[in-house]
């Protein structure tokens, strides 16, 4: 009858009393006896899928070059995201310059408006400003109990949001936005929440739960500064 080769090996074991289990345990805690033993490399081999057979030291250049790729995709990533950064920083410093210069709340909602269409060429964009009274010419305002029947849930813990909303919630922010599929939204915020600033996608997976909005949130900022005195100058 022919021995299997799990059988043939604890045999061997056996016989040597060393277990495969012991031998590697040996090798992990003296990492240098191949160095000090140069010899038997040349009888380690490691078999390919082809059947060829390589040396360990070819064997661990290959892990490296593989290693190495790696690395070198992670560089990428990492460079990628760097560029987009620095893309998303000097866009948000040049609308940042816009808003200060505008000398009424309509003139600081269409550089808003205007900036994320031509400028961050995001899919759909809003500026809501919570008001009691009517709209002024140029500029989206309703009402806070509007807004928080309509999408209250977004706005609970005055926090930035973002990832795929309800159809009633996209339709609430971008009423011609069509097949919005998802979405990122900051409060506002000065003493009180004074309204709100959105971006959405037709991509239902560009504003994911993960997505950062430093950059939302620091636009949100600064037209929270703005608002109260633009809204003295207009009286």
């Amino acid at each position: 009858m022919t021995v299997g080769k799990e059988q043939a090996r604890a045999a061997e074991a056996g016989d040597s009393g060393l277990s495969e289990d012991a031998v590697r345990e040996y090798l992990k805690t003296h990492d240098d006896f191949l160095q000090r033993n140069p010899d038997l490399l040349d009888y380690l081999h490691i078999s390919h899928a082809s059947g060829s057979a390589i040396s360990l030291v070819e064997k661990q250049a290959s892990i490296l070059r593989e290693r190495n790729v790696e690395m070198r995709h992670r560089l990428s990533a990492l460079t990628g995201h760097a560029r987009d950064n620095d893309r998303l920083f000097e866009q948000t410093r040049e609308l940042v310059l816009k808003l200060l210069e505008a000398d009424s709340v309509a003139g600081l909602y269409e550089s808003f408006m205007s900036a994320m269409s031509t400028t961050f060429k995001v899919d759909h964009a809003c500026l809501i400003l919570f008001s009691e009274e009517a709209a002024a010419s140029g500029c989206r305002s309703e009402r806070q109990e509007d807004v928080n029947r309509e999408i209250g849930g977004l706005l609970r813990g005055n926090k930035a949001v973002s990832g795929a909303l309800r159809r009633e919630e996209l339709r609430f922010l971008f009423p011609d936005g069509g097949e919005v599929g998802s979405a990122a939204l900051v409060p506002i915020r000065g003493d009180e929440v004074q309204g709100l600033v959105a971006v959405g996608s037709r991509d239902a997976n560009r504003y994911h739960s993960g997505v950062g909005t430093l950059f939302l949130s620091h636009i949100a900022d600064v037209i929270a500064r703005l608002l109260p005195r633009l809204r003295r100058d207009g009286q």
